[in-house]
């Protein structure tokens, strides 16, 4: 039986590849599961600077295995959905925190929370055949994945509404105009260029990117107040760090900095 999720290391990069490609990378609980243990593995481990989530085949991930549900549904439990609350909730929790980047390398068709794990990425590179598509309404379900809370960040109240009532898909090219995504490339060259922007990251000042996330993200929700004091304590405490006192240093001798991520 075949891994449903590879992780290999590169760089400071750390790539964990969904790998049920027959299914189009579809979510089971034991997928999901391998994800959220991959993701908190990768957070506390020193030695991963950067991530990237990326899919085997020719999809990206199909959002939840309806095989598997339909299963679940027809057991007659009283909590069908109990996976949200188990699963979907902590994994997008566990992206958006991790404090490192997180790049999203979208190979192929990204569906439902498939699309929502994207989102909620730092950055998100998608090749020339991706998609994306919220098929929440499709199956009589709202949306979950925290696609509710980063799809309107990403594009706007009106315009995820949109998406998510009618579930249109979104090409490559429209996600680029719309700022799904920053980038499209070639699919062939899609692996190489995630990894170059992630282990350019993974030498970065890996404290402060965290910072960066942390404040953004409560900023979004804020008052200017609570974003103010939120940007004085990072800055008090990325103030004492090791990367700052060596990027002053390379900029006053004139050479590049050396970050260590600490």
């Amino acid at each position: 039986m075949d891994d449903v999720l590879l992780t290999t290391d590169a760089d400071g990069v750390r790539t964990l590849t969904l790998n049920r490609p027959r299914a189009y990378n579809s979510l089971t609980v034991e997928l999901k599961e391998r994800l959220l243990a991959a993701l908190r593995e990768a957070a506390a481990d020193d030695g991963v600077r950067a991530v990237v989530l990326t899919g085997a085949g020719k999809a990206f991930c199909a959002g939840q295995d309806l095989k598997e549900h339909v299963e679940t549904l027809r057991s007659g439990t009283e909590a069908p959905l109990g996976t949200v609350a188990e699963h979907y909730n902590p994994i997008v929790t566990a992206i958006v925190d991790l404090p490192k980047p997180v790049i999203a390398a979208v190979n192929g068709s990204a569906a439902g929370a498939g699309a929502a794990f994207a989102y909620a990425c730092d950055l998100r590179i998608a090749a020339s055949s991706a998609s994306f598509a919220m098929a929440f309404a499709g199956v009589g379900l709202g949306p979950d994945s925290g696609a509710s809370w980063t799809l309107q960040r990403l594009v706007g109240y009106g315009k995820a509404v949109e998406l998510m009532m009618l579930g249109t898909k979104v090409d490559s090219a429209e996600a680029l105009r719309l700022g799904l995504v920053g980038e499209v490339v070639p699919d062939d060259e899609l692996a190489a260029r995630a990894h170059a922007v992630a282990a350019t990251l993974a030498a970065g000042p890996t404290r402060a990117y965290a910072k960066i996330k942390s404040t953004v993200a409560l900023a979004a929700g804020s008052t200017l107040a609570e974003a103010l004091d939120a940007e004085n304590a990072a800055q008090t405490e990325l103030g004492g760090t090791a990367d700052h006192r060596e990027a002053v240093e390379a900029f006053v001798e004139k050479r590049r900095p050396k970050f260590t991520g600490k």
